[in-house]
């Protein structure tokens, strides 16, 4: 199977890489138009700011390449939110896969920003969850999260309840870090690399 992880001078792009070789699986990191396109599986993750990564993507043609790809894609933590229509962070408009758009949490009286650590997901809808997966425990670093919407096929509960994954056709997405998510999110990863073309 050939797996491809983008590159776009973003974080944390290689603990993906580690997560996947657990797993026994090869992975390129690349941002070469031609491999992307002939890949059997694209993976986006990434740490990092919004504006500045759709600035990267924008200008190495990334934005326009990852909207039409037709293999199945999983964006992870940033990746899910530059797959959205907008994002508060730098007022960015971003690549459009998901109608859903990405705000900031809103300070409140017991809770920590970023959301740093472990936090359950249910309402589980299809995909790439299994049903032993409801109500387990995932990983999450963000400030940010993507609204509840037609596209939400999980849901995390923090501050207030938002889109812990999201999925549209070909194109699935995490806010939280399946690579640092344990057994849990290596059964979701391996989910993700069985879903057909």
């Amino acid at each position: 199977m050939n797996i491809v992880i983008i590159d776009y001078n973003a974080g944390n792009i290689r603990s993906v890489d580690f997560a996947l070789h657990r797993l026994n699986v090869r992975a390129e990191i690349t941002n070469d138009h031609e491999k992307i396109l002939s890949a059997d599986k694209v993976i986006f993750p990434g740490v990092g700011e919004a504006s500045t990564a759709m600035s990267y993507l924008r200008e190495h043609n990334l934005d326009k390449l990852i909207r039409n790809l037709k293999q199945p894609v999983l964006g992870i933590c940033i990746g899910l939110q530059l797959l959205c229509k907008s994002s508060e962070e730098g007022n960015t408009e971003c690549i459009g896969v998901f109608d859903e758009k990405v705000v900031k949490f809103e300070p409140k009286p017991g809770f920590k920003i970023p959301q740093m650590g472990w936090n359950t997901i249910y309402n589980l809808k299809n995909g790439i969850f299994s049903s032993d997966i409801e109500n387990e425990y995932v990983y999450y670093v963000h400030s940010f999260y993507a609204e509840l919407g037609e596209n939400t096929i999980a849901t995390t509960n923090y501050v207030n309840e938002f889109s812990a994954a999201l999925h549209r056709d070909n194109f699935y997405a995490t806010q939280f870090h399946p690579e640092k998510s344990g057994s849990v999110g290596a059964k979701i990863l391996e989910n993700f690399l069985k879903l057909e073309q």
